[in-house]
């Protein structure tokens, strides 16, 4: 039976999870999977519901739009596995990791191929019968280079584009095209540590934590919402080569957790922070 993921939000007012299933219970829907959550500063409601059993899914979104606040904001997924294209630039830890999960099943989507700026990742792409796109930005400006990676990207049409630790600062009119759609890994030191060497650096200071951060391409450098984060503890025994391993083991975990949360429509952005349905 074909499964949809609603995912809603708007300002809170008392009855809505009744008028919502209520909805969902004329159109022959059966709740599968049900969160909701409220914030309580700027009262304002959300909803994330996977439901069975539903054949007229424009009917449904028509319906609903009666029902609630005319403010609200509604998005239904009718997709079992989303399309996605990975941007790399020449660290294959969180590529590979990635590529072996969709293999076999464990992250559902579908690799429409792999940018980067460099040849380094090709034989890893290859392996997987996934296609490999070397562009590169050597005598480009970035607007140059960044057409030639939107001309593939704009053929692809991905739900999603994932930046498995792409080493290029993205221009505002290349995120602005993609709204919500660019996820980036990065370790979490920042805004310490910043440029080369973060791990040399954050060893000289003596860090008792490492971790990664999993969030949405923004304008504002390393700052648009946050969908996923860990750490793990270190202490005076491990130099900077462990520290840089056991950050690329943190960094492919938190990215593999936020891409299944965006693949399963878990996610809902609400300013520069996010709410996730677990």
């Amino acid at each position: 039976m074909a499964r949809i993921t609603l995912l809603i939000s708007c300002p809170d007012e008392s009855g809505l999870i009744a008028r919502i299933t209520g909805v969902l219970h004329r159109h022959g829907g059966n709740i599968v999977e049900n969160g909701e959550y409220v914030d309580p500063d700027r009262r304002r409601f959300f909803m994330r519901t996977a439901v069975e059993g539903v054949s007229d899914v424009d009917l449904l979104e028509r319906v609903l739009k009666t029902e609630l606040p005319k403010e609200a904001d509604i998005k239904i997924s009718t997709q079992e596995r989303k399309n996605v294209v990975i941007m790399a630039t020449s660290e294959p830890h969180c590529l590979g990791d990635l590529l072996i999960r969709a293999a076999f099943g464990d992250l559902p989507m579908n690799v429409k191929g792999v940018i980067a700026n460099h040849g380094t990742l090709r034989e890893l792409t290859q392996s997987f019968n996934i296609p490999f796109h070397e562009v590169s930005a050597a005598g480009l400006t970035r607007e140059a280079h960044e057409a030639q990676v939107m001309d593939i990207l704009d053929r692809e049409a991905p739900d999603l584009i994932v930046m498995a630790k792409y080493m290029r600062i993205l221009t505002s009119g290349f995120i602005q095209r993609y709204p919500d759609r660019i996820l980036n890994i990065h370790h979490s030191f920042l805004p310490a540590f910043i440029g080369a060497n973060p791990y040399r650096q954050a060893w000289e200071r003596g860090v008792k934590i490492i971790g990664a951060t999993a969030h949405f391409a923004s304008e504002d450098l390393d700052e648009g919402p946050i969908i996923a984060q860990d750490v793990i503890p270190v202490t005076h025994s491990h130099g900077p080569k462990e520290m840089a391993r056991n950050g690329r083991d943190v960094e492919k975990r938190v990215l593999a957790r936020a891409v299944r949360f965006l693949l399963e429509d878990r996610v809902v952005v609400t300013g520069n922070k996010t709410i996730i349905f677990e």
